[in-house]
């Protein structure tokens, strides 16, 4: 059963591993870029979007998913704590599921109008690099964690599942969106299990018939099974242009005019 001393020590061990990822991928961007570095404080701006965001789920929602999980194993909530499997089998299950469920949500975001405007911010950096994964809008993480905890409530996620499940995508956004370089080889194999920054860059394509693939944001697999692979960009990936048309001047990626991006025309 788990204590509220884990779910505490569990919210540590996030961050630090989270600030971890995010201070190797920019040692390794800035060691070895696959693109020219950009220039401006764009990557500052991305990194107070997470820090907004992470004050307006600590504002809102005073149990995000692990305390849902808590809550969850407590109460013997959820189909997994009903279904009598070994502890094991009900973390790997949780896990696959949550990662399609984020699959699908990001699917959705693309396809319906209202949470494409939401979504859009992300894809309006006309740079790509590991701060990308960071920028996201306040509206957009908070469907997001309504969805996770409702889908956590639901199986009965362990606590376990749900730390290793937001370490492993929190390090998966930051590392598939690194202005990084993998060995072609190594990258052609690793891409057969995980989405990797080469096959995210192409989701980050200025066009819209790139932009709308590539979903996945930990495995792979998804893409291939719901036919939304792109296995490579039509332009150069060292010059493909990135972002969206609507949002390009420089004006448009300052903080105020990102949190305000959704209300606007698209």
């Amino acid at each position: 059963m788990a204590t509220l001393s884990e779910h505490v020590n569990a919210e540590f061990l996030r961050l630090w591993v989270f600030v971890l990822v995010l201070l190797l991928m920019s040692g390794w961007e800035s060691w070895r870029p696959f693109r020219p570095r950009p220039r401006g404080g764009r990557r500052w701006t991305n990194l107070l979007l997470a820090v907004v965001d992470a004050g307006v789920l600590r504002l809102f929602f005073p149990m995000l998913a692990m305390g849902v999980a808590h809550w969850a194993t407590q109460t013997g909530f959820g189909v997994l704590n009903i279904i009598t499997m070994p502890v094991w089998c009900a973390v790997v299950l949780s896990l696959l599921l949550l990662d399609l469920l984020v699959y699908w949500q990001h699917r959705l975001f693309h396809r319906i109008p209202v949470f494409w405007r939401m979504h859009a911010m992300h894809h309006s950096d006309v740079q790509f690099d590991a701060s990308t994964g960071l920028r996201f809008h306040p509206l957009e993480i908070v469907v997001s964690m309504l969805l996770k905890m409702g889908v956590v409530a639901v199986l009965g996620a362990p606590l376990l599942a749900v730390v290793l499940f937001e370490m492993l995508l929190n390090a998966s956004a930051l590392f598939n969106h690194a202005n990084i370089k993998l060995p072609t080889r190594f990258e052609y194999y690793l891409r057969g299990l995980i989405v990797t920054p080469d096959m995210h860059r192409i989701h980050h394509s200025v066009n819209p018939a790139e932009h709308h693939r590539n979903f996945g944001f930990m495995l792979s697999v998804w893409d291939r099974l719901f036919n939304s692979y792109c296995r490579e960009a039509k332009q150069n990936p060292q010059t493909m242009e990135l972002g969206l048309k609507r949002f390009r001047q420089p004006e448009e990626q300052t903080l105020k005019a990102l949190l305000i991006q959704p209300f606007r025309a698209q």
